[in-house]
């Protein structure tokens, strides 16, 4: 007879997933920042990063979730910095004579 142990812990880890990725729908929040200064840059990161802990961060020792929460600061890092990098090329052709 095979005994399978531990479906437990899965089901209990796959029901706080379903409730954390139900806690993201909707808008995360709103960060401004200016794109030529990298201190506005960071703390812009800074605020995406606590706002992601802020509705995530009670999930972060699930093991579906806190990789995805990891991915997911990753994903807005980059999303800020490639902002800022459009924007201040887009300045820098508008100032082109």
């Amino acid at each position: 007879m095979l005994k399978i142990t531990g479906l437990d812990k899965i089901t209990r880890d796959l029901e706080q997933a379903q409730r954390a990725m139900a806690g993201m729908d909707g808008e995360l929040g709103t960060v401004k920042f200016n794109p030529h200064d990298p201190a506005s840059i960071d703390a812009a990161v800074q605020e995406v990063e606590r706002l992601v802990d802020e509705r995530l961060g009670g999930y972060s020792d699930n093991p579906i979730v806190g990789p995805m929460i990891d991915a997911m600061k990753e994903q807005y890092r980059t999303a800020i910095f490639d902002k800022a990098a459009s924007a201040r090329l887009t300045d820098g052709e508008n100032n082109v004579q």
